[in-house]
């Protein structure tokens, strides 16, 4: 193999594929990207194993062939060249070696033979369908905080993507059972009868940062195990989480008749405030709700208490109830309307929260004893 690359392109490709790629690893090949030379292109390929990136960049193919090198130190060394430099790879004699040469600098990588690379993306997706890249972003960008951590639950440790046929409507849903969020949109052409799936975290999260600034279209195939994500030149294949997602309309109330309307930036900066000297792991603040007003204590045996006092649109009975902070400023920073909304029935049931621009979301949370 010998093929020559201009710098920019080749690091952005590197930056999509490395990122999937473990510091350590007990089995070496996953360690390395395939880097594969034909035509007049270069393929790059990472994965862990649950997870593969694959990208084209251009590139001069003088002779055509594959080797798998260190992923990371790859990285390194093309980000550490000069801006517009052209590099070589050059893989000649021996095979477990390759050479990148750039100008005056030289470096030589051990090579593992790329019949060993793992490869994820054969198979037969069933299910294709397209939708734009906003969208999908949008969807995930609601609801991925709410993804639980707890490696337990690993069915939770994901977003719950489905149809739901009586609205027509694509439906992205994460809980780690203390919180809950859900988006939709308009149910993209060709995805009637998709299975329901879920999205394992480190997918999510890598498709965020491959969708950055990215204003095209997105086609996704699925099949019974595994998801497939195309954007442009890259290709994202990732297994599902093999498991059943709960049935988590039952904890979406319906009847939440007491409704509280708070100045958004008011709210998260006072919440923020008070839940300064909390507790760090339970984060409890209490709110209490009068005409007209919310109160907010945070009280810590150890390091003292905290109050404040926000003006809202409130008009029912009053209502004292806890929350963790984090868990509400997580929502707060999702609501994109200069007022958020609140629906409470009492003390020990779940809320609602939304916001009055985003008719396709919703964030319901758990209160907590305070």
């Amino acid at each position: 193999m010998r093929v020559t690359l201009e710098r920019s392109g080749f690091l952005k490709a590197l930056n999509h594929v490395q990122s999937v790629v473990e510091r350590r690893n007990t089995i070496p090949i996953l360690s390395n990207v395939m880097v594969h030379a034909s035509g007049n292109q270069v393929r790059l390929t990472a994965t862990d194993l649950d997870l593969e990136i694959v990208e084209t960049v251009p590139a001069d193919v003088a002779q055509e062939g594959a080797a798998t090198v260190p992923a990371h130190m790859l990285h390194d060394i093309v980000r550490k060249l000069p801006d517009g430099a052209q590099l070589e790879l050059n893989q000649a004699g021996d095979k477990g070696r390759i050479a990148i040469v750039a100008g005056r600098s030289r470096f030589a990588l051990q090579s593992l033979p790329p019949e060993d690379f793992p490869d994820l993306s054969s198979g037969e997706f069933g299910n294709t369908f397209s939708l734009a890249a906003s969208d999908l972003k949008f969807l995930i960008e609601r609801t991925r905080f709410a993804i639980s951590t707890e490696e337990t639950r690993y069915y939770l440790n994901g977003i719950y993507f489905h149809e739901v046929p009586q609205a027509n409507q694509l439906r992205a849903v994460a809980t780690d059972g203390h919180r809950l969020a859900q988006s939709q949109m308009d149910l993209p052409s060709g995805a009637a009868g998709m299975p329901g799936i879920i999205v394992p975290r480190k997918t999510v999260l890598e498709i965020v940062k491959l969708m950055d600034g990215e204003e095209g279209e997105v086609e996704v195939s699925l099949s019974s195990s595994k998801i497939r994500f195309s954007v442009g030149k890259l290709v994202l294949t990732s297994k599902l989480i093999d498991g059943t997602f709960p049935d988590y309309e039952r904890v979406i109330p319906r009847n939440n008749d007491k409704i509280l309307e708070a100045d958004t930036k008011q709210f998260s900066e006072a919440v923020d405030r008070v839940s300064t000297i909390s507790f760090e792991k339970s984060r409890a603040v209490k709110l209490s709700l009068s005409e007209g007003k919310l109160g907010m204590v945070v009280n810590n045996p150890d390091s003292g208490s905290a109050e404040e006092e926000i003006v809202v649109s409130y008009d029912r009975d009053p209502i004292e109830i806890g929350f963790n902070a984090r868990y509400l400023l997580d929502v707060a920073s999702q609501v994109k309307a200069e007022t958020m909304r609140f629906e409470f029935n009492d003390s020990g049931s779940p809320t609602v929260i939304r916001d009055p621009k985003d008719a396709k979301s919703l964030y319901v949370l758990m209160p907590m004893r305070v």
